[in-house]
């Protein structure tokens, strides 16, 4: 007899729902969200005909969290639905639209009986795999606060104290700089900043890690700050300062961060087997390959093909067609994070592969537009990367792009 097991989960209780083969409930339960409630549930699966050989598939609706950790850790498959499916699902056992944590259960777990094909079990990828997704969105999410703080701050700046944005406007950064961060700290107001001599600013500028040109970059800042700017009234001035300091905090603590997250991302991704694979595709490197092998993990039964790949990664478009009508659009439903770093990525390959930039531009000649065009390339550098991934084989130029390399020749 099979058994399905669905768990509505919550902070602090999860309530727990077994059903057999033809719906029948066969047990409901209330579990604490604690290593007490892990062996109670175990201990109830058990009851009920699981075994290391033929575990009990469970359905929750989130992909982390200890309990998931721990039930992916027992060899069993779980399977993550989301929340909006369940909340279809809900409507064809009850037309009051009632609901309740326990019927939540008894829904996820009926899921499963009735459309267990239809739905993916959370992949079984390698702990050094998970370990570098933690890593990797943590410094994604990181580079996208450092963004978010970065505009804040300069907006802040265009309404008190053009001079900072004008001294670092044609930098690498900008006021994201080591060095624009160091002097923003030490002079917050437009008064401050004319009242550094040149040897404070290159005092600063070693600070911030400069080693060349030194004198000619601290006379060049103290010429720009010495300038005539359009002024606030002094008290406006010292309350702007004030706010550029609180976020030049965070701007900061942004920073240091990424970096930070950035080289733990990328020493642990070289320890993975598959990161000589992965960066041996054209515009991938150890930061955005961490990024990559992230999202898709080291399961390679996840994507029995390309196109569930690409499909996942939003590459792919997506037709839709009812009667005469008949639109071929973007994917919108998709792994954010990994169409994030696709764009990175396809953008890169332009620059490293002739292949891919001949591809690139006979998009264009089309009538892509410069994303549609990058989109399209990403899709067909994915499907090189599941070729290489599958075969274990490194990329190579004249395979992936074969009717570039013939125009060349000729």
């Amino acid at each position: 007899m099979e058994v399905f097991c669905g768990i509505d989960w919550a902070e602090s209780h999860h309530d727990v729902a077994l059903v057999n083969q033809v719906g029948t409930l066969l047990a409901r339960c209330r579990i604490s969200d604690d290593a007490a409630g892990l062996t109670q549930l175990l201990g109830l699966l058990a009851e009920h005909g699981d075994t290391a050989t033929e575990p009990i598939p469970v359905a929750i609706e989130t992909a982390r969290g200890l309990l998931v950790a721990c039930l992916r850790g027992t060899g069993r498959r779980v399977f993550a639905i989301n929340p909006l499916a369940v909340s279809r699902y809900r409507d064809r056992y009850s037309v009051a639209r009632k609901k309740s944590d326990a019927a939540d259960a008894l829904v996820l777990a009926n899921i499963l009986r009735t459309d267990l094909a239809a739905h993916r079990p959370l992949p079984t990828d390698s702990e050094l795999a998970q370990a570098i997704a933690v890593l990797a969105r943590a410094q994604q999410d990181a580079v996208w606060d450092r963004t978010q703080a970065h505009n804040k701050l300069r907006s802040l700046l265009r309404e008190f104290y053009p001079a900072m944005l004008a001294a670092f406007a044609g930098t690498r950064d900008g006021i994201m700089s080591s060095a624009a961060r160091a002097i923003l700290a030490a002079a917050p107001t437009p008064p401050a900043a004319a009242k550094l001599t040149t040897t404070q600013l290159r005092a600063l500028l070693a600070k911030a890690g400069r080693q060349r040109g030194i004198d000619t970059e601290a006379a060049r800042l103290h010429e720009v700050f010495r300038r005539d700017w359009l002024r606030q009234p002094p008290l406006v001035e010292q309350a702007f300062g004030r706010q550029t300091l609180a976020l030049h905090r965070q701007l900061d603590a942004a920073c240091v961060s990424a970096d930070d997250l950035a080289a733990a991302a990328v020493e642990s991704f070289e320890q993975h087997p598959d990161a000589e694979i992965i960066t041996s595709l054209p515009g991938l490197g150890s930061l955005t390959g961490a990024r990559v092998l992230a999202e898709i993990g080291d399961d390679r039964s996840r994507f029995c093909d390309p196109k569930a790949l690409k499909a996942y990664a939003g590459s792919a478009p997506i037709t839709r067609a009812s009667g005469k009508t008949h639109a071929v659009m973007a994917r919108r439903i998709k792994n954010q994070r990994l169409a994030a770093t696709g764009y990175i990525w396809a953008f890169s390959a332009l620059t490293a592969s002739p292949g891919a930039r001949a591809h690139y531009d006979r998009r264009r000649a089309a009538g892509d537009r410069h994303a549609a065009a990058q989109r399209n390339l990403f899709n067909r550098l994915l499907g090189c990367l599941h070729h290489c991934l599958t075969h274990q084989q490194h990329y190579q130029e004249t395979i992936a792009f074969p009717a570039h390399d013939q125009t060349h020749a000729a």
